[in-house]
């Protein structure tokens, strides 16, 4: 089975991070966040979900910050979403079944 580091930048998203991570930690075998300056629980509520938790000072470039969240991924795939996503149950069935 293949496995799917997913990889994130974040900033202030305490409303909706859990929602987004929850919705697809049953389909990735790693989450690594970035956090480009958070004020709010982000950092904390990501800590719950993943020890693989770094800074990244905001440089206006969201292809920088992105990439610096997939220079952090380990697995074979390396997958992102922004914090305000979620993954339907029917395509987490289905990225689960593609997995195998």
């Amino acid at each position: 089975m293949v496995s799917i580091s997913l990889c994130m930048i974040v900033r202030n998203e305490e409303e909706v991070l859990a929602r987004c991570l929850d919705s697809v930690r049953a389909a990735v075998d790693e989450i690594v966040i970035v956090d480009t300056g958070s004020t709010d629980r982000t950092k904390e509520i990501a800590s719950e979900y993943t020890e693989k938790l770094f800074d990244y000072k905001w440089c206006e470039d969201f292809s920088a910050a992105r990439n610096f969240a997939f220079s952090k991924g380990t697995m074979d795939y390396l997958m992102w979403l922004d914090a305000d996503d979620v993954l339907p149950e029917a395509s987490l069935k289905a990225l689960l079944a593609l997995k195998e």
